[in-house]
């Protein structure tokens, strides 16, 4: 399915309505440019989700963890991993176990750790605030 939002609120509802979709151990895989909205997306996931605090994105940390919710959320920013090795180096397979919410950022980096997975691709739209996203793998939302 293909979207377009016109603001982060925007991006964020998105975000929110796909949370619904999702069950205990879905991985979604984000593709888009830098400063597309895939945090702003993930916002909306988290609250989606139940989580009622702030959400940042994992650039320095590689990982955030948001729990309280319906289901845990784990925030991935593979821009700095250079392979998949380097994923499965920082627990991904414990992540997966755990039964959460896995939402993967720069999801190219590490493709083939990445199957059976919903796939998020935002991209700029024709102004600042606008954002084409497509959508795949999950339904219902």
């Amino acid at each position: 399915m293909e979207y377009e939002t016109h603001s982060a609120a925007e991006t964020e509802a998105l975000g929110e309505r796909v949370a619904s979709a999702l069950s205990r151990g879905a991985v979604l895989a984000y593709t888009g440019d830098l400063g597309a909205g895939k945090t702003a997306f993930t916002r909306g996931l988290a609250k989606g989700l139940g989580f009622t605090g702030r959400v940042t994105s994992p650039t320095f940390t590689i990982v955030n963890e948001y729990e309280g919710g319906r289901l845990p959320l784990f925030h991935f920013d593979m821009y700095r991993l250079g392979s998949s090795d380097e994923l499965y180096d920082i627990g991904w397979e414990d992540y997966l176990a755990r039964g959460g919410i896995c939402a993967v950022e720069w999801s190219e980096n590490v493709e083939d750790a990445l199957e059976d997975c919903v796939r998020v691709d935002i991209r700029r739209g024709g102004d600042e605030e606008s954002r084409n996203i497509t959508i795949t793998g999950v339904e219902g939302f």
